[in-house]
C-alpha cells in the first residue's frame, strides 16, 4: 500500500533535487525513506541527495546500490548509482554500472545516452579520412578485433615485495 505522506515528501524532495538544491532535498527524501524504507526509489534518491549535499559518497553508494539490488529492472536506479560514482570520481565504476544496466535493459535510450557520454572512443585509424568513411570503419573493426587478442599490460605490473 502506498503511503501518501511519504509520496508527497518524495515528490517535494525530488523537485528540490532537480532544481539543484540538494541540501534542502535531503530532509524530505530522508523522511520519505524513513516512512517507507523498502521503496527502491526513495532509497536511491535519498542516497543521491545525501552524496550531493553532504559529500557522504560511501553512504550514497551503499544506498543506491541497495536500491538497484531491490529492483533490477528500473533504469533510473542505475542512472542514480552511476551519478553517485561519477560525482565521487569513480568514472570506471559508473561505466561498469551502466554496462550492467544495458545488459538487463538493452532498449533504454537514457542508458545508451549516458553510457555514450562516459565511453571514450579511440582515434580514427586514418586521420585524414572522416570517421564514417568505409575504409576507416573497416580498419577500426579490424583494430578492435586485434586489440581483443593482445593482452593488456595491467598484468605486467609488479607489486613491491616486503621481503
Amino acid at each position: 500500500m502506498l503511503d501518501m505522506d511519504a509520496f508527497h515528501e518524495f515528490r517535494e524532495g525530488l523537485t528540490l533535487l532537480r532544481e539543484g538544491d540538494a541540501a534542502a532535498a535531503v530532509k524530505p527524501l530522508r523522511q520519505a525513506f524513513q516512512r517507507d524504507p523498502h521503496n527502491p526509489y526513495y532509497i536511491s534518491y535519498y542516497g543521491l541527495s545525501l552524496g550531493h549535499a553532504e559529500g557522504q559518497w560511501d553512504m550514497a553508494e551503499r544506498l543506491c546500490h541497495s536500491a538497484v539490488c531491490r529492483s533490477r529492472r528500473q533504469a533510473q536506479l542505475y542512472l542514480n548509482l552511476a551519478e553517485v560514482y561519477l560525482a565521487s570520481g569513480r568514472r570506471r565504476a559508473a561505466a561498469d554500472t551502466l554496462a550492467r544496466a544495458l545488459h538487463r535493459l538493452p532498449h533504454d535510450t537514457r542508458l545508451h545516452a549516458e553510457f555514450g557520454r562516459l565511453t571514450v572512443r579511440r582515434p580514427r585509424v586514418l586521420l585524414f579520412l572522416p570517421r564514417n568513411n568505409m575504409l576507416n570503419r573497416n580498419l577500426g573493426r579490424l583494430r578492435h578485433r586485434l586489440m581483443q587478442h593482445i593482452p593488456r599490460r595491467k598484468w605486467l605490473v609488479t607489486s613491491v615485495s616486503d621481503a
